[in-house]
C-alpha cells in the first residue's frame, strides 16, 4: 500500500472516529433538504430557494437568524447538492489571508475547470469592514458566490454594498411541533441518533424539552442526548425520558437579548408595536423581557416618551404629561420599586386613545423640501416695518374681531390652498376637534373658490391650482380608480411575508409587482401573461430586480392555466392568494374557472378577483338625454341596449346578482361579494365617439356600430354622430363604473376541522 493511500485511510478513520464522537446536534445534521426541518417559508415546495438549490443556479444569498433555526446547516446542503467547488471559513477564526487563497483557489476553479465556487462564511458579521471589503469586488463579478449566516441583523452589520448583492433570507424561531420532529428524528435515527437503542420520551417531556428550548433546535438535541446518557437502562433494556429527568436536563430558558444586537431592536419594536395595538398585556410581557434580560428603564421611558407623541398625540395630549411624571418619580425611587412606574406607564400608553396625527410636521417637511421658495401672502406679512411703503400686512383680518374668534381667510402659500398635513383622528380628546377642523376647513375652501372663481372661469390654471388640487380628490381619474382597486384587492386578500401568490392576469403588472413588495423576504409571486406581447413587457420589467425578487413570468392562457402551473411551478405548488382583475368577464364559464383556481389554493388561500360589471356601467345615452332630439336617440338606446343585453356575450350577459347566485351554489367556498360604483372625471375625445361607431365587418364582438346601423338610418347616424361630437368632444363627463369585488374562501369540512383540534401523540 503506498504511502498516499494509508495517509487517506488515516484520515478517512479519523473523520469516522470524531464524527461518531461528535455531540448529537452536529451527527444530526440535515444531509438533503428532505431531512432539513422546519424554514418552510424559505425552502417549501415551489420556494425560490428551494428552485435554486435544486437547479444549482444560487447567487449571493445571507441566511439570518437566531442561533439554532439551520443557517449552517443549510449551506452544509448546499455544499452537499451544488457541482461547484465548496469553501468553508468562519469569520471569527479567518482573516485577510484566508479570504486571499479562498478567492485564488476560485478564480483557478473558473480559469482551469470552468467550475464557479461558492465560498461559506460562517458568522460573516464578525469580519471587519476591511475583511469585507476585500470579497466585494469577487461577490461583483461572479468569481464568488458568497453564502454568509449571521445571528445579526446584516443590514446593519454587513457591509451594505455586499448586502445589496445578496438576497436575504431571514430564518425563524422554529416552533413547538418543528422540534419535536427534530427530536424525534433523532430518536429513530439509527445511524446517527438513537435508534439502535431503545429510547422512549414521554409526552410531557418531550413537551418541556421544546418548551424551554425556546425555538433553538440545538438546544432540544443538547438536552435530549444529555437525558439519554445519563438515564440509566430499566430492567426492559429501554432508557425512558420522564419529565423530571428533562427538567434536569434543560433547567431554565434562556432569554435572547443582547443590548447592542439584533434581538434587543426587535424586542422593543415588539413593545412599541404591542403598545400601538393597544395591548397591554403583550406590551407588558415584552417589557418584562427587556427588565428580566437587564434593559436600562430609563432606554424604556426614553420610548414612551417617543410614543406617547408619536401614536397617542392629540388623542390624549395629557398622555405626555403622565410619562413624563413616571419617568421622574422612577429616577426619584429607583429600582426595584420603580418597577410600578414602569408598570402604570406601560398600561397607561396601551391603553390610551390612539392618534399619529403628529406625523403631519413631517409631510410638511416634505413639502417644503420639494417645494419653491413660496412667497407669505402680503397680508400675512410683518406690518410694523414695511406697512407705510410696501402695503405689507394689508388685508389681513384679525380673528379676535370675529365670532368664535376666527374669520375665513388665506394661510398658506398661492401654490398650496387646499393642501392638508393634519388629519384629525377619531378618538378621545381629538374627536372633540375634528369637526371643528373639519368645518374650518371647509369654510377656508369656500374662501378660496369664492377669491379665485374669475381666474376658474377664464382658464388660468395657474391662478386655479389651489381649486384643481381639491377638485382632484372628488372628480378622480383612470390611475386613481385602478390604485383603489388595487388597494381593495390587496385589503381583502391580505398577503403576508412569505405567501405564495397567483396573478392571474398580469397585464402591465399592477397586481404581480405589488405583490412582490408585500410578499418580499421569503415569499414568491407566479403571474400570467396571456400574450407574447404582454410577456415580454413583464419580463422587460422583471428584469430591472434581483433574481429573488422578481415575479416568475408564465405564457398562458386561462382556460389550460392549471396545466401551465404544473408543467413549470410543479403540482405541490399550492397558493395563498390567488388575485386578478377583470378575468371573468371574458369567459363563458366563470364559476367552473373559479372552481378550478380552488384545486390551486392552500389550505387557508383565498381568491380575491375584481371585474368591472358592463352592464351596470356607464351609457353613453344618458350622457346625451339633454342634447339629443327623442327621434336620434330612441334608435341610438335601441342600439345600446341591443348591446347590453346580448346573452350571447360572456362580456355582458351577467350582472352582480347573477353571479352572486351561481358563486353560491358551490358548497365549497365561503363567498363575500360587494359591489362599489365610482363616478370618475372622464375627458371624451373625438377618436373614441368615432370608436363607437366603428363597423366591425363580422371581425370579433359586435360593436355599438354595428347595432346602430340596424336602428337607425344613415342620415340619422351622420346627424346623431355630429351632434355628439359638438356635446362631448374634448369634454369633461362624470363616467360611471360598477366594480365588483369577490373574495373566495375554501370551507374547512368537518373532517378537516376534526383533524385540526386532534392532539398530536410522539412515541
Amino acid at each position: 500500500m503506498s504511502e498516499s493511500d494509508k495517509m487517506d485511510l488515516f484520515d478517512s478513520h479519523k473523520e469516522q472516529l470524531l464524527r461518531s464522537g461528535a455531540p448529537l446536534a452536529d451527527r444530526m445534521r440535515p444531509r438533503t433538504l428532505d431531512e432539513y426541518i422546519g424554514q418552510e417559508h424559505i425552502i417549501g415546495p415551489g420556494r425560490l430557494l428551494r428552485r435554486a438549490i435544486q437547479i444549482d443556479q444560487l447567487s449571493s444569498v445571507i441566511f439570518y437568524g437566531p442561533p439554532g433555526t439551520g443557517k449552517t446547516t443549510l449551506a452544509r446542503i448546499i455544499a452537499n447538492t451544488t457541482k461547484a467547488n465548496f469553501i468553508s471559513i468562519n469569520a471569527v477564526l479567518a482573516g485577510i489571508k484566508e479570504i486571499r487563497e479562498a478567492i485564488d483557489a476560485a478564480q483557478k476553479s473558473l480559469s482551469l475547470y470552468q467550475r464557479r465556487t461558492i465560498l461559506f462564511v460562517d458568522e460573516v458579521h464578525r469580519f471587519n469592514k476591511s475583511q469585507q471589503d476585500a470579497l466585494l469586488p469577487h461577490v461583483e463579478n461572479g468569481v464568488l458566490i458568497l453564502i454568509g449566516a449571521t445571528t445579526e441583523n446584516p443590514y446593519f452589520e454587513v457591509n451594505k454594498a455586499l448586502v445589496s448583492r445578496s438576497r436575504i433570507f431571514q430564518l425563524r424561531v422554529l416552533d413547538e411541533d418543528d422540534l419535536k420532529a427534530v427530536a424525534m428524528q433523532a430518536v429513530h435515527d439509527k445511524e446517527r441518533g438513537f435508534g439502535n437503542r431503545k429510547v422512549i420520551i414521554e409526552d410531557d417531556a418531550l413537551q418541556h424539552l421544546v418548551k424551554v428550548a425556546n425555538g433553538d433546535a440545538r438546544g432540544v438535541l443538547n438536552a435530549l442526548e444529555l437525558a439519554v446518557e445519563t438515564t440509566a437502562v430499566d430492567k426492559d433494556g429501554a432508557v425512558t425520558v420522564t419529565l423530571s429527568i428533562a427538567e434536569e436536563s434543560i433547567q431554565q430558558r434562556a432569554v435572547l437579548y443582547d443590548r447592542d444586537g439584533d434581538a434587543h431592536y426587535d424586542t422593543i419594536s415588539a413593545f412599541i408595536k404591542s403598545m400601538r395595538g393597544s395591548d397591554p398585556d403583550a406590551a407588558l410581557y415584552w417589557m418584562a423581557k427587556m427588565i428580566y434580560a437587564g434593559e436600562d428603564p430609563r432606554f424604556i421611558f426614553r420610548r414612551m416618551l417617543i410614543f406617547v407623541c408619536e401614536d397617542i398625540g392629540m388623542a390624549d395630549p395629557n398622555a405626555l404629561n403622565v410619562i413624563v411624571s413616571a419617568a421622574r418619580a422612577f429616577d426619584y425611587v429607583g429600582l426595584p420599586e420603580g418597577r410600578f412606574h414602569l408598570s402604570q406607564a406601560c398600561i397607561y400608553c396601551a391603553t390610551a386613545p390612539k392618534s399619529n396625527s403628529t406625523m403631519a410636521l413631517f409631510d410638511a417637511l416634505n413639502t417644503v423640501s420639494q417645494s419653491a421658495a413660496d412667497d407669505v401672502p402680503n397680508h400675512l406679512r410683518d406690518g410694523s416695518r414695511d406697512k407705510e411703503g410696501l402695503g405689507h400686512g394689508q388685508g389681513y383680518l384679525y380673528p379676535h374681531a370675529y365670532k368664535d374668534h376666527w374669520v375665513a381667510q388665506q394661510y398658506l402659500p398661492d401654490h398650496l390652498q387646499g393642501k392638508i398635513f393634519y388629519q384629525p383622528g377619531s378618538l378621545g380628546y381629538e374627536e372633540r376637534i375634528k369637526e371643528k377642523v373639519d368645518g374650518y376647513r371647509e369654510a377656508q375652501l369656500e374662501a378660496m373658490v369664492d377669491n379665485e372663481q374669475t381666474s376658474i372661469l377664464d382658464g388660468d390654471t395657474a391662478s386655479s391650482k389651489g381649486a384643481s388640487m381639491w377638485a382632484e380628490r372628488s372628480l378622480g381619474s383612470r390611475g386613481k380608480l385602478l390604485r383603489e382597486v388595487r388597494s381593495v384587492i390587496f385589503e381583502l386578500g391580505q398577503p403576508e411575508s412569505g405567501d405564495l401568490v397567483l396573478d392571474l392576469h398580469a397585464r402591465s403588472g399592477l397586481l404581480a409587482f405589488e405583490a412582490v413588495r408585500k410578499v418580499t423576504g421569503d415569499g414568491a409571486v407566479w403571474a400570467l401573461a396571456h400574450d407574447d406581447k404582454e410577456y415580454q413587457t413583464l419580463n422587460s420589467m422583471a428584469s430591472k430586480l434581483d433574481s429573488f425578487n422578481r415575479p416568475q413570468i408564465i405564457r398562458g392562457q386561462l382556460d389550460k392555466m392549471q396545466e401551465t402551473l404544473f408543467s413549470q411551478a410543479g403540482p405541490d405548488v399550492k397558493f395563498d392568494l390567488i388575485a386578478g382583475r377583470n378575468v371573468l368577464r371574458s369567459l363563458n364559464k366563470k364559476v367552473d374557472f373559479l372552481k378550478t383556481c380552488a384545486n390551486l389554493l392552500s389550505s387557508s388561500g383565498r381568491i380575491v378577483i375584481s371585474e368591472i360589471v358592463p352592464s351596470m356601467g356607464q351609457k353613453i345615452s344618458e350622457l346625451l338625454a339633454d342634447s339629443i332630439p327623442q327621434d336620434l336617440l330612441k334608435g341610438f338606446c335601441a342600439a345600446e341596449d341591443e348591446l347590453f343585453g346580448d346573452k350571447s356575450d360572456s362580456m355582458v350577459n351577467w350582472d352582480v346578482k347573477s353571479l352572486t347566485g351561481d358563486i353560491k351554489k358551490i358548497k365549497e367556498f365561503g363567498a363575500d361579494i360587494h359591489t362599489s360604483t365610482d363616478i370618475s372625471n372622464r375627458r371624451i375625445t373625438p377618436d373614441e365617439i368615432d370608436h363607437w361607431f366603428r363597423i366591425t365587418d363580422g371581425k370579433g364582438r359586435q360593436s355599438l356600430g354595428d347595432r346602430v346601423v340596424k336602428h337607425m338610418s344613415t342620415d340619422e347616424i351622420n346627424r346623431l354622430r355630429t351632434l355628439i361630437h359638438k356635446k362631448l368632444d374634448f369634454k369633461d363627463v362624470g363616467w360611471k363604473t360598477t366594480l365588483v369585488f369577490l373574495k373566495l374562501s375554501k370551507r374547512i369540512t368537518k373532517d378537516q376541522e376534526i383533524e385540526k383540534k386532534r392532539p398530536r401523540t410522539h412515541k
